[in-house]
């Protein structure tokens, strides 16, 4: 038996006799002793051994075949899946001027229309309820809360059909946290409301600088009185967008939390990710902070950073594990204000890329996506592919200007995963 393609081997601290098994297939890790991997090398392990390492997955018992094993997880993946996800975009409308807006120049007074609505309604009605037994949708925007009636009556809807069918139906806010008020929630929650993720770009100054009022006002004081009115009613994420020039002001923006009463068990959990560059057919012309690729060494830098200050503090945030573009999973999309259909929400507006509209349908999309790109002997012998599958098609759309090929992350992981999967480990994450 071999050793998986996708174990990593880490030095486990201050002990030179052990070693951290890392497995990027299901994120399973094991501390053991250094003469574990000679005796795996050299076929010397007791039949316990053996039975446990293949149990857990370290073990296989050819490393071609488990390569080919590879080639089809997406597929089980898809089909054992029972959950139908989206992101509906209600509007490219908002109460923030930040200055480096997601949407940049797509932005405006754009808003979806009742009949567009409806028709998202019957779309999920006819093409989702028979077949899965969940339905999660994520309001977006754009600030969602600005159309926080028609989300209302979205919800009601298909609630309603949702409980006829007995399918569970839920919905999460991605917002900025401004109109997030007890009201609001309380008129939401029952309906299926069941998180709102909330971005603070650090403490407040630097915060307000980033992500003001149209007027002008910093926003920060206000989002963080919502963020206490409502986080012991419905699961708050706490998200944060940070650059090369401002991520070490971040920890004190937790120390606020703390100090201020938004504890780590008052919040789900905080996650911080580094503004990206947009192209410029979308990117507001003033802004140049952001990243372009992984691999740029400040970034590799901050999110070690980040997360140890976030775990210090008792918050959790997510672990090393095997993640999925909503690229490669067949029943996630993003839904436009228009009714067009995307499978990313950075490609929304891109015609080229919409793959569908909720009045037509969804048409085939696998080559104009690249589904297949990490499909190649480099990819499938990368210990990092159960964690990559060939990086991100949007930021390699950005930087190069398509989506042909893979965005290899290699150099990002050989510098952080180890470190990471120690702070996991160290802290007991346990969680996704």
């Amino acid at each position: 038996m071999k050793l998986s393609t996708y174990c990593k081997i880490y030095p486990s601290g201050d002990d030179p006799d052990s070693r951290i098994l890392f497995l990027t297939k299901n994120a399973a890790k094991i501390q053991a002793p250094a003469s574990l991997i000679d005796d795996i090398e050299k076929q010397q392990l007791s039949e316990e051994e053996m039975t446990d390492l293949r149990e857990m997955g370290f073990l296989v018992d050819d490393a071609e075949a488990e390569k080919a094993e590879m080639l089809g997880f997406m597929e089980r993946l898809n089909s054992m899946n029972k959950l139908f996800h989206a992101k509906v975009v209600m509007n490219l409308d908002c109460n923030l001027a930040c200055i480096y807006c997601f949407e940049g120049t797509r932005k405006g007074k754009l808003y979806m229309a009742q009949e567009t609505g409806d028709l998202l309604v019957e779309f999920i009605k006819k093409k989702v309820l028979p077949h899965k037994e969940e339905i999660s949708l994520t309001f977006y925007g754009g600030e969602p809360l600005l159309s926080s009636g028609f989300i209302r009556r979205i919800a009601e809807q298909l609630k309603t059909l949702a409980d006829a069918a007995g399918v569970k139906f839920s919905f999460a806010l991605i917002t900025n946290g401004t109109l997030l008020t007890p009201r609001v929630v309380d008129e939401l929650k029952p309906l299926g409301l069941r998180l709102a993720s909330v971005t603070l770009d650090g403490p407040g100054e630097v915060h307000d600088k980033y992500r003001p009022f149209t007027s002008g006002k910093g926003s920060f004081d206000t989002i963080f009185r919502n963020l206490k009115d409502v986080c012991d009613t419905i699961s708050i994420q706490i998200g944060g967008n940070y650059t090369e020039g401002n991520y070490r002001e971040f920890p004190r923006l937790l120390d606020y939390l703390i100090e201020n009463g938004l504890t780590p068990e008052r919040i789900s959990d905080v996650q911080f990710d580094p503004v990206n560059n947009e192209s410029e057919e979308f990117a507001l012309p003033d802004f140049r902070e952001g990243c372009a690729s992984l691999n740029e060494p400040w970034l590799m830098e901050a999110c070690v950073y980040l997360k140890e200050e976030i775990l210090r503090r008792g918050y959790r945030t997510r672990r090393v594990t095997p993640i999925t573009c909503m690229m490669e999973m067949r029943d996630s999309f993003v839904i436009n204000y228009n009714g067009d259909i995307y499978k990313c929400a950075g490609l929304i507006g891109r015609e080229e890329f919409c793959v569908g509209n909720v009045a037509s349908g969804v048409r085939d999309y696998r080559q104009s996506h690249h589904l297949d790109n990490w499909k190649n002997e480099r990819c499938l012998a990368c210990a990092y592919l159960p964690i990559c599958f060939g990086g991100c098609r949007y930021m390699k759309l950005i930087r190069d200007g398509n989506m042909d090929g893979i965005d290899c992350n290699k150099k990002h992981f050989d510098t952080v995963i180890g470190p990471l999967v120690m702070q996991d480990i160290r802290y007991g994450v346990n969680r996704t």
